[in-house]
């Protein structure tokens, strides 16, 4: 007790203060958790609020919300310490950059993330082809993109590889050609076949007359004359195999 009453008698002042700080933080901590957590739900679950946001940009702008609350909440805990924040943001940017300089790669793809979401080429529920990858857009990250091929497993490609290939949007345009190749005998009349085909595209009520049904002849091959008709329909919205 003597000791105690020793210490605490030149540093109360001190000692409570430290006190009171680290409560301060602790309460700031469980605070920033809250507030994250309540602003990444309300942005999730904002598809009637904000309708001008789809399920593509939504799962990324809770994320950036939520650590902007822990930026926010970090900085506050350093200032109650009396940390000078003006030259730690100067230390972190020096930091930054090395980190830039060795994670290339991986800021590559937050970069790439940035420009899909900025220009949209695809959507959440979009079946797409990028290369090797094909599949339904489950989810669009800042590092990767998630998608759901035909055969039920999932892929998690990076968002860099997206960006540098071309994409094939498969439920974008709201029309569809279909190419549909017809073979008929040599001994059998060419213009008789083609008469045929335009009958059976004209019957076909799910076959949009403008542009109206083409049909041609497409190659003499070695065992029949194929010919080849030229129908367009209108495209299903959400494409899923």
């Amino acid at each position: 007790m003597v000791t105690l009453t020793a210490f605490w008698l030149p540093h109360a002042d001190q000692t409570t203060t430290v006190g009171l700080n680290l409560l301060s933080a602790l309460a700031i901590g469980i605070g920033s958790y809250l507030v994250a957590g309540l602003a990444k739900k309300a942005i999730r679950n904002s598809n009637r609020r904000l309708a001008k946001l789809d399920d593509t940009l939504l799962p990324v702008l809770s994320t950036v919300v939520g650590y902007a609350v822990y930026a926010v909440g970090a900085v506050i805990v350093l200032d109650l310490f009396g940390v000078n924040t003006t030259s730690l943001i100067a230390l972190m940017g020096a930091a930054g950059l090395a980190i830039g300089l060795a994670l290339k790669d991986t800021l590559s793809n937050i970069a790439a993330g940035i420009m899909l979401l900025i220009l949209r080429p695809f959507r959440v529920k979009d079946f797409i082809e990028c290369g090797s990858i094909i599949g339904t857009v489950s989810d669009v990250g800042l590092f990767t993109t998630q998608l759901e091929p035909p055969d039920g497993l999932l892929v998690s490609a990076p968002n860099s590889s997206l960006w540098g290939t071309p994409i094939k949007n498969f439920t974008r345009n709201g029309k569809r050609r279909l190419d549909i190749v017809v073979g008929i005998a040599y001994g059998d009349s060419i213009d008789t076949g083609l008469a045929v085909l335009r009958d059976v595209a004209g019957a076909e009520a799910r076959f949009l007359t403008t542009p109206a049904p083409q049909v041609m002849v497409a190659a003499m091959a070695d065992s029949a004359v194929n010919n080849r008709p030229l129908l367009t329909k209108p495209s299903i919205r959400t494409f899923r195999c």
